[in-house]
């Protein structure tokens, strides 16, 4: 692990105690104006996720109905009831991008494949970058808001599906986030910089409770409007 890791992990709570965990529950709100624009505002509000936090696996309840759940693994979504009666079911998700534009609407499960592997990153950052096949390298700081942030490029396994595989994480002096920039591969590389802020210690583990996800331009400056994806985090609990 190298030293901007290293600190950066402690900063959030250390490793050893991210590792007493198998799972988290979130209990959060996901807007901003690519719902709008993929035709599929409001399906995330008011929504639990429970992830593994080893493993890319989770479940989303109240997705597309209160009594209605979204179960995902990287090669598979189902939409189900409660009770686990399924609804609808897509096999490789990621393959339903192909051909598809900037303007093309999504469905439920297009906007519910996105939405599940963008949270299981987030929500396991920045202990996720110490798992096994994650290559990592700090690379030259950047200076915005009044401070120097050290930036962490991370290169993903292709066994993980997310935005990108090559991806920058910046940290504050403090070693807490700051900014998480990427492109989307299926939106055909749209530019996303991702602002964590108002953290909060859940169980010995600090996690950002709001994130707002601005287009960024040629120089890597923010785009401030619009917001293309708002997330707002109520409650967050670890588990054994």
């Amino acid at each position: 692990m190298n030293s901007l890791l290293e600190r950066a992990v402690d900063a959030h709570g250390g490793l050893d105690r991210w590792n007493q965990f198998t799972a988290l529950e979130a209990k959060l709100s996901i807007g901003g104006a690519i719902w709008s624009s993929k035709q599929q505002s409001g399906l995330l509000i008011n929504v639990t996720y429970e992830i593994e936090t080893h493993e890319e696996r989770l479940t989303i309840d109240g997705f597309s109905g209160p009594d209605r759940r979204l179960a995902f693994v990287p090669d598979k979504l189902q939409l189900e009831t409660i009770d686990g009666k399924t609804i609808e079911a897509r096999d490789n998700p990621r393959s339903a991008f192909a051909g598809r534009t900037a303007e093309t609407p999504w469905d439920r499960l297009h906007a519910g494949y996105f939405a599940s592997y963008a949270l299981w990153t987030y929500l396991n950052s920045p202990f996720l970058y110490t798992y096994p096949g994650f290559i990592t390298e700090e690379i030259e700081s950047w200076r915005e808001n009044g401070e120097v942030w050290r930036r962490l490029k991370i290169t993903f396994p292709e066994t993980v599906a997310s935005h990108t595989r090559e991806q920058v994480t910046h940290f504050g002096p403090d070693g807490l986030m700051r900014r998480h920039d990427y492109t989307v591969d299926v939106l055909g590389g749209a530019t996303g910089a991702n602002y964590t802020t108002d953290y909060r210690d859940f169980q010995g583990v600090k996690i950002p409770t709001r994130r707002r996800v601005y287009a960024y331009d040629a120089q890597m400056k923010k785009q401030p409007e619009p917001i293309l994806v708002s997330i707002d985090i109520e409650h967050v609990i670890l588990k054994r």
